[in-house]
């Protein structure tokens, strides 16, 4: 898929916060997200699933980079959001503004 995914922010009613295995440093960072949506106000549920249990009804979908690619190849209709650290992520803090802002979102690949 060459065309890079495109929703508007009210488009975006399932966040899924993918990671290798389902557990650890991944589920804080899911947490955290959780946490920020909450606080920006949003209607939008954020989910924690091992990136080969990706179904089609996630809207956007943060994964670590490493895994970004395997995500796309799942969910290609998703808005994919490849971060670097499971805490404090840039990209996370990005997307939430972004959201809360009501500006469309982008996939990073």
């Amino acid at each position: 898929m060459t065309e890079r995914v495109t929703k508007a922010a009210e488009e975006v009613k399932l966040i899924v916060f993918a990671c290798e295995a389902g557990m650890g440093s991944s589920l804080m960072g899911a947490n955290q997200l959780k946490r920020m949506v909450k606080k920006a106000k949003l209607d939008i549920s954020v989910t924690h699933t091992p990136v080969g249990q990706l179904t089609g009804d996630a809207d956007v979908v943060v994964v670590h980079k490493g895994l970004a690619r395997q995500a796309r190849e799942k969910v290609p209709s998703a808005v994919i959001v490849p971060f670097t650290l499971f805490v404090n992520d840039p990209a996370v803090k990005q997307l939430v503004s972004t959201l809360a802002a009501g500006d469309p979102i982008v996939s990073k690949l």
